[in-house]
């Protein structure tokens, strides 16, 4: 059964991307920029979900305080085939670390910790083998930034065998494992410093790690699907899924408990939930008493703690930091069996961007930046282009188009303006990649421009009733799909 095509409507997110970035145009044509981008990218996704074999997914776009847009898409299940909706849910996996982080900034805001203190001030039993001597202690910073030098893991095959250690057997284990880095001069994501920060806001809280984020995050935020332990049964959650390539089919991932690492990876949530989350970080004005994290902190959170050496992405404490186009981009991605999941967004705009899968077949963080991205990239492109006047006319040439191969070109309006969009197996990473502006020369006959043209032309071929029977791309031709 193809479960993309329940996802393809959920395109929308892309035009509304656009109208939050230009709300100062009137709201008529916001309403058709939403349909125009909506038509490229239903296609665009439709050819993801299919050529990847995806079965479920659920997307929120969040603006300022606001849930704008959610829906799922596809299966949460293949078997029962319920579908995904924005109730379904997922497990966040490594979103999981900035929940963790917010909770430790919290501590330091009440006065409780400090970011440049030793671990060890808090957890006397850490020790761990150091070929590095002379070099500075392992800090609650260095930890948040990933350049702790800790190993990834605890010292046990847990993703190869699905069976998690408890902290006790985590704590049993350090003494054998051996740092990596000196501290400070690397960056290394490390699992096992997240769950070292979870024990340490268990050990200054006096509760366990799950109440605190509970009491302290869930329910202040309102999170009231969110869950830091949960169970394989639960009905809410969507079925992950695993992509067997020798028979070319999909399985049930095995459910896990994350155990010991549970404040690096074992949050589960709803994208009604998340986007609570999303709009928490955009509140950079808020330093009431009473706010949940405040203003100046959530900054320095987004703020870039560590650059590399590429100078195109970074660390905040706790969050990824990217520069992209213009754009920096902040957020987490997770994936743990069978979910993948990504979190973007840009404070700049107060936009946000939620991609949850219920597979491991894609990479969320593409469908999420690409969107995002294209959006403007689009709109910049039709901006600085000639102007001409748009005719209700091209309604008709609108529609999928094929040849004798089986090739398949879509003719669509986007903002009053006429385009060809190719589709293509594998799909383009990126759906601007595959489109082309059609500048009207006479009626039914264009030129083929922009980055994608070729210069040639593109003739429409109508029969006695005015219906299109043909497209001609230079010398050769389409027909219309029934």
């Amino acid at each position: 059964m193809n479960y993309s095509r329940r996802f393809s409507a959920g395109l929308a997110l892309a035009l509304l991307f656009t109208v939050m970035i230009y709300a100062q145009e009137e709201s008529g044509q916001k309403l058709q920029k939403f349909n125009d981008f909506m038509r490229l990218n239903e296609i665009w996704l439709d050819e993801i979900m299919d050529y990847y074999n995806i079965p479920g997914a659920a997307i929120g776009i969040v603006q300022d305080q606001e849930l704008v847009y959610a829906k799922g898409f596809g299966a949460e299940d293949i078997e029962t085939k319920e579908p995904v909706t924005a109730n379904s849910v997922f497990r966040i996996a490594s979103i999981s670390k900035t929940f963790t982080g917010t909770a430790i900034m919290q501590l330091r805001d009440k006065g409780l910790l400090d970011l440049d203190d030793p671990v060890r001030k808090y957890l006397p039993w850490f020790e761990l083998k150091n070929p590095y001597p002379g070099t500075p202690e392992v800090i609650i910073r260095a930890i948040m930034t990933h350049t702790s030098g800790l190993p990834r893991e605890a010292g046990f095959p847990y993703w190869e065998e699905d069976v998690f250690p408890t902290m006790d057997e985590i704590k049993t284990k350090l003494p054998e494992q051996s740092m990596i880095y000196p501290p400070g001069t690397m960056w290394k994501y490390s699992n096992l410093g997240i769950a070292l920060l979870g024990e340490i806001i268990a050990k200054i809280s006096g509760v366990t790690y799950e109440k605190y984020i509970e009491d302290n995050l869930l329910k202040p935020l309102g999170m009231n699907s969110t869950q830091v332990q949960i169970k394989e049964n639960d009905p809410s959650l969507a079925t992950g899924y695993l992509y067997d390539k020798t028979q070319k089919k999909l399985e049930k991932a095995p459910f896990t408990d994350s155990k010991g690492i549970t404040a690096a990876a074992n949050l589960a949530t709803n994208i009604s939930d998340m986007a609570k989350y999303i709009s928490l970080q955009f509140r950079e004005d808020d330093n009431s008493a009473d706010a949940v994290l405040k203003g100046s902190t959530l900054m320095e959170m987004h703020r870039v703690h560590w650059l590399q050496p590429s100078w195109k992405s970074g660390w905040g404490l706790s969050f990824g930091v990217s520069a992209d186009d213009g754009i920096t981009f902040i957020g987490h991605g997770g994936w743990v069996g069978g979910y993948r999941t990504q979190i973007y967004f840009v404070p700049e705009h107060k936009v946000g961007i939620i991609v949850f899968l219920n597979s491991e077949n894609y990479a969320p963080s593409i469908i999420a930046k690409t969107i995002y991205k294209n959006a403007a990239i689009l709109l910049k492109k039709q901006k600085d282009s000639d102007s001409y006047d748009y005719s209700a006319d091209w309604e008709k040439l609108c529609g999928r188009y094929w040849d004798s191969s089986f090739w398949i070109t879509n003719v669509m309006i986007i903002d009053k303006k006429l385009w060809l969009y190719d589709e293509s197996v594998p799909p383009a990473d990126d759906p601007s990649d595959s489109i082309t502006e059609l500048i009207p020369v006479e009626k039914d006959i264009f030129n083929m421009t922009g980055k994608n043209g070729n210069g040639e032309t593109a003739r429409f071929i109508r029969d006695e009733e005015g219906n299109i029977s043909r497209l001609y791309v230079g010398e050769n031709y389409l027909t219309p799909m029934k």
